[in-house]
């Protein structure tokens, strides 16, 4: 199946993609940044330093730690990660919509696989 993937480069080591954007909505659904971490096959120290460079990436956090206790620890997004993450969707959505015919007919260029 083809389809297109996103990613945007802010300069320097700043980028936000289809992996970034996955671990947020993961985190988001697991309510854990560990949780999050084992669905994408990545270990906890992965998962972490990939959302601490998420949140000094943008001038707010997108992801809210919880320490661990009695209760366990989590992680949620914060009304801007939500936001973060609907404004990617919505540019994937549109480059998806308006490359659709040059992504055809690159798909029905391709040879056989092998």
């Amino acid at each position: 199946m083809t389809r297109l993937t996103l990613r945007i480069d802010f300069g320097g080591e700043r980028q936000l993609g289809p992996g970034k954007i996955k671990l947020l909505e993961l985190i988001d659904a697991c309510g854990s940044i560990s949780a999050a971490g084992r669905e994408m096959g990545m270990s906890y120290r992965r998962a972490w330093l990939l959302v601490d460079d998420l949140n000094h990436c943008f001038r707010e956090p997108l992801v809210a730690a919880q320490v661990g206790g009695v209760r366990g620890g989590g992680a949620s997004l914060t009304g801007f990660g939500h936001a973060v993450v609907e404004h990617y969707r919505a540019i994937e959505r549109a480059a998806t919509s308006a490359g659709a015919t040059h992504v055809g007919a690159l798909t029905a260029s391709l040879a056989e696989p092998r």
